[in-house]
């Protein structure tokens, strides 16, 4: 595990360092064609993730932002996961900011009575989709997610984890 990693809660005055490390990733490094427009989430991470009973985390390497991880509360002590991304370089195991922001997550999960995560991913997004098997979610088909769950139009491969059984 890194020592120097911090993760922290990201706010409105974190919105440029999020752009600048999702953006690249998403369209140049996994050619996903989405742009900023279409998500206006990352203009108001506070209305748009703390104001529904979610967050948004950060992954920092001193000052640099090197990692997100993003819930939407929707209801019913559910949540959306949403923005898992990690610097190409900062990835793998030995490094562990993923499992470190999956972390955050639950633990901010559990203290706020949610009780069932649900994500959407692209197919493309292989080394995700083992990460979050290995974490315990289970594929689900896309009409088993919750009704009010938002959906994002590149997502065709969809997870749930029950906190109530994740040790």
């Amino acid at each position: 595990m890194e020592d120097n990693i911090i993760i922290r809660p990201l706010t409105n005055g974190d919105c440029a360092a999020i752009q600048a490390l999702i953006l690249p990733i998403q369209q140049i490094e996994f050619n996903i064609p989405i742009t900023l427009e279409k998500q206006p989430d990352l203009l108001n991470i506070e209305k748009n993730y703390h104001a529904t009973g979610g967050g948004f985390w950060g992954a920092l390497a001193g000052e640099k932002l090197v990692g997100t991880i993003a819930m939407i509360g929707i209801g019913g002590g559910a949540g959306a996961i949403r923005k898992m991304f990690v610097e190409k370089e900062w990835r793998g195991k030995e490094k562990q900011i993923a499992q470190q922001l999956l972390a955050a997550l639950i633990g901010y999960s559990r203290t706020n009575g949610i009780t069932n995560l649900y994500l959407g991913t692209v197919d493309v997004l292989k080394a995700a989709q083992r990460f979050y098997e290995r974490n315990g979610f289970q594929p689900i088909q896309k009409s088993a997610m919750p009704a009010n769950f938002p959906f994002m139009a590149p997502d065709t491969v969809f997870y749930h984890l029950d906190l109530t059984t994740y040790a």
